[in-house]
C-alpha cells in the first residue's frame, strides 16, 4: 500500500483566537520559532510523505508564502552569516511538493476533505489537522502508516480522554480489540453525552483514509449544516469498509484554543535544549520574589 499524499485542512476562521486571527492564520501561530503548520509538515516528511494538498481560504496566503523561497531574505541572512536560521525550512521547501486548494465556504471537515478528491484519485491518503501537534520519537503519522499497511485498511488516531470530556470529541465504539493499542471500529459518534458515550476513546487529528471516503461524503451531504468527517467515516463502516483505530504514542497538544496553544508553547519549549532551562527557571520562580515580576535590581528607592 503506497501512501504519498496528505490533505491538511487550513480554511477555518480561527474564531477562538480573534482578534488575532483577523489577519494571521491560526495555522501560523508560533511554537517557539516555528509556525504550527511547519510541525505538521515535518511530521509528514519524517513519515516519508511529501505530496501536500493544503485546503485554504481567504486570508491564508501567508501559509503558501512560508513554504516558498525568498531570495531577498536569503541574501540578507548570508550577508549577516545567519543562513542557519532558515536552513531547515529550505530543506522542507526542496523536499516537499505543495498544492493549495481554495475552500470558499467553511462547510465542515468532511467538505474540506472532499475539495481534494480530484487530486487524490483512487489512492489511500493521509489527513492531518493542524490543531493537533504530536511530539514523539516515531512520528505519529508513521505509526499509523505501519498499521494501515499491516491491516490494508483505514486507520484513525485515538487517545483516551476523561469521560467528562467526551462531549468535545468524536468517540469510537469498539467492535474488536486487536492489541492494547489497536481496535477495529464499530461506529463513531460525534460529541456524545458522557452518559451515553460508547467509550472514552477520542478521535484526534490524524487519519489514513481510503478514497471511498469521498463517496460517503457525497452520500451524507445535505443542505442542513456542516458535513462532519466522523459521519462520513461512520457511513463508510456501515457500507462494509474496515476502519481501525490506533492509540498513537507521543505527547499531544491541542492548539485549537488559546489556553491549549499556551500550554503547547510551554510544553514544546520545555523539550527544547536551549529553551528548557529558561522555561524551568521561569516556572519555578513564578510565584516567588525571584520572579521577573519582582527584581531587586530594578527597584527604585526614594530618599
Amino acid at each position: 500500500m503506497e501512501i504519498k499524499k496528505v490533505v491538511i485542512p487550513c480554511a477555518g476562521l480561527g474564531t477562538r483566537f480573534l482578534p488575532l486571527t483577523k489577519t494571521i492564520p491560526k495555522e501560523m501561530l508560533p511554537l517557539l520559532n516555528k509556525p504550527a503548520i511547519q510541525y505538521i509538515v515535518e511530521e509528514a516528511l519524517n513519515s516519508e510523505i511529501d505530496n501536500f494538498f493544503i485546503i485554504t481560504g481567504k486570508g491564508k496566503e501567508s501559509i503558501a508564502d512560508h513554504f516558498d523561497t525568498c531570495e531577498a531574505l536569503k541574501l540578507l541572512l548570508q550577508e549577516k552569516n545567519k543562513s542557519h536560521l532558515i536552513i531547515n525550512l529550505e530543506k522542507i521547501i526542496k523536499a516537499a511538493r505543495f498544492s493549495y486548494i481554495r475552500q470558499c465556504e467553511q462547510l465542515g471537515l468532511g467538505h474540506a476533505i472532499s475539495m481534494a478528491q480530484h487530486s487524490i484519485g483512487k489512492e489511500y491518503f493521509a489527513v492531518m489537522l493542524p490543531d493537533d501537534i504530536i511530539i514523539s520519537k516515531t512520528p505519529a503519522l508513521a505509526q499509523m502508516l505501519r498499521v494501515a499497511r499491516q491491516e490494508k485498511a483505514c486507520v484513525i488516531a485515538i487517545q483516551e480522554v476523561p469521560v467528562q470530556t467526551v462531549s468535545s470529541y468524536g468517540i469510537i465504539s469498539v467492535k474488536k480489540q486487536i492489541t492494547p493499542n489497536l481496535f477495529q471500529v464499530g461506529s463513531l459518534v460525534e460529541k456524545p453525552d458522557p452518559k451515553n458515550s460508547p467509550s472514552n476513546l477520542a478521535i484526534i487529528g490524524r487519519y489514513i483514509l481510503s478514497s471511498k471516503i469521498f463517496a460517503s461524503i457525497n452520500e451524507i451531504q445535505n443542505n442542513e449544516g456542516e458535513i462532519q468527517l466522523t459521519d462520513a467515516i461512520a457511513h463508510m463502516i456501515r457500507s462494509g469498509e474496515k476502519v481501525f483505530a490506533y492509540k498513537v504514542q507521543g505527547v499531544r497538544y491541542d492548539i485549537g484554543t488559546p489556553i491549549g496553544w499556551a500550554k503547547a508553547v510551554i510544553g514544546v519549549a520545555s523539550q527544547d535544549p536551549e529553551a528548557a532551562p529558561h522555561i524551568e527557571k521561569f516556572i519555578s520562580e513564578l510565584n516567588t520574589l525571584n520572579s521577573f515580576l519582582y527584581d531587586n535590581s530594578k527597584t527604585i528607592e526614594h530618599s
